[in-house]
């Protein structure tokens, strides 16, 4: 059963409905599972589907492709001498195929294309030079891969043969905390809403994690098994994450660390100094990279959007991995269940649940009834001066309709309790922020929590609530 991916399994089908050849690039991070939606979508009924082997050489890649080609049906198959032969080979398989559509499934393409090897230019060759003018008109072929900078770069942008070649682009996203709802129902695994905000706070909607959820266990026990235990299955998925997805991935992981570091995100030349990744064209090249992979967002800071953009890292797991599991004495059996009061976890929850906010805004947005509006979204700080003493706000709905809601983010086990200090120092963010904004727009305060406001004297600042079940929509 597929969760969700309604939309993607549509693009999918459509293709094998087309009267003329389909080229579809299908991406996304590494566990995201598009591998799973693909061969669901089609029955796991393929004329030829392959996957490159990783940390291959180019005579093991053509070695795994001639054995593909066997189980394929093409019986007389020797070991291709280069890419081009393997490609002939494909089109003699495809030649004596019945199927009405030919659906060419090949996956973790980047692997394919070891140094030197001219993987690209035989795919170039195969589709411009025979799958396009094939008079049938019947080849779907579909390419995938984690390593989605290497599917960007030399799929999506390539600059030769391939060049808009593609018919069709899926990124597979993240699951929203809807779809992780759907899946532990469907697993049988009894979890409240405020759990499964909990989980996705480490792990974020990436389906492979909450695969290994075990019903029986509580949520405490879960994580302890997962990311804590002396033999844990995600304790080393950082390492290996990156890898998966950036054939040279210190600086990578050097620019999250970076990131990782500051809340509100960082601008270039923070992330320059900080992660000392010279700031040039490739710096550019490894931000965009990181951006498609889902791991940093980027905005225009409110008040300064002819300077450039901020960066934040938005990954769940990875801000997860940078404040608990690169301590090396965080390790073993019972460790969260003993550490779940601490003032640690709990700083760590409020700052977790802003970033699930932001993994939500459409639901935020469908909340306040302002879907349909047009809008921008940002997080917002400004340095004290003479004037005030500075502010800093997390999330920012600049409207079309020339409203601006300040959203402050609380996660908390109850309903949310505005007290007069809180209430002060809200009030102080607000005058600061309208004063740096000046008269242009109007502000409205929305809470977003985990249950709602308790209604009291200070609990009337707000304009507009949205709850942890209004993410869930």
């Amino acid at each position: 059963m597929i969760i969700g991916r309604k939309k993607e399994q549509e693009d999918l089908l459509r293709l094998v409905e087309s009267d003329e050849p389909q080229f579809c690039a299908v991406y996304g991070r590494r566990r995201v599972g598009k591998t799973y939606l693909i061969r669901e979508t089609f029955g796991y009924n393929f004329t030829f589907q392959h996957v490159g082997v990783a940390n291959g050489d180019m005579k093991r890649q053509l070695s795994a492709f001639r054995d593909s080609l066997r189980a394929a049906g093409l019986e007389k198959c020797n070991l291709p001498k280069d890419w081009f032969d393997a490609f002939s080979m494909l089109l003699q398989l495809i030649e004596q195929s019945n199927d009405r559509k030919k659906i060419i499934y090949l996956d973790e393409l980047s692997w394919m294309d070891t140094p030197k090897s001219k993987f690209i230019s035989a795919l170039e060759h195969f589709w411009n030079g025979w799958a396009t003018a094939r008079a049938e008109k019947d080849v779907v072929l579909i390419v995938c891969g984690s390593a989605t900078s290497w599917i960007v770069n030399n799929i999506m942008k390539n600059r030769g043969g391939l060049h808009n070649r593609l018919t069709e682009q899926i990124h597979v996203k993240p699951f929203t905390l809807a779809e992780c709802e759907q899946y532990v129902r469907f697993q049988g695994i009894p979890m409240t809403r405020k759990e499964i905000v909990e989980a996705y706070m480490a792990l974020g909607g990436i389906p492979y994690y909450w695969s290994l959820m075990r019903r029986g266990e509580s949520l405490a026990q879960n994580m302890d098994r997962l990311l804590f235990s002396n033999d844990c299955k995600l304790r080393n998925e950082f390492s290996e994450l990156y890898s998966s997805l950036f054939k040279r991935p210190e600086p990578y992981m050097a620019i999250v660390e970076a990131l990782a570091t500051k809340k509100i995100g960082m601008s270039r030349d923070e992330i320059s100094s900080t992660s000392g990744v010279e700031n040039s064209g490739l710096l550019t090249k490894m931000l965009d990279e990181l951006e498609q992979c889902g791991f940093v967002r980027r905005y225009q800071a409110f008040d300064k959007k002819k300077y450039g953009a901020t960066f934040q890292l938005i990954d769940n797991y990875t801000l997860f991995y940078y404040r608990f599991l690169r301590e090396v004495d965080v390790v073993g059996d019972g460790y969260w269940l003993s550490a779940i009061d601490s003032p640690k976890i709990s700083i760590w929850k409020g700052l977790a649940f802003e970033r699930v906010c932001l993994w939500h805004i459409p639901q935020i947005k469908k909340a306040l009834g302002i879907s349909g509006i047009i809008s921008a979204e940002y997080s917002w700080r400004t340095a004290a001066t003479d004037e005030h003493d500075g502010a800093q706000i997390d999330l920012l709905i600049d409207r079309s309709d020339n409203v601006v809601n300040v959203c402050e983010i609380k996660f908390s086990s109850d309903k949310y309790l505005i007290t007069k200090s809180v209430e002060q120092a809200i009030r102080h963010k607000l005058a600061v922020f309208e004063q740096v904004l000046g008269a242009r727009k109007s502000v409205h305060l929305t809470m977003i929590t985990t249950y709602g406001l308790q209604r009291n004297e200070y609990s009337g600042i707000a304009q507009s609530q949205v709850t942890m079940d209004d993410l869930f929509v």
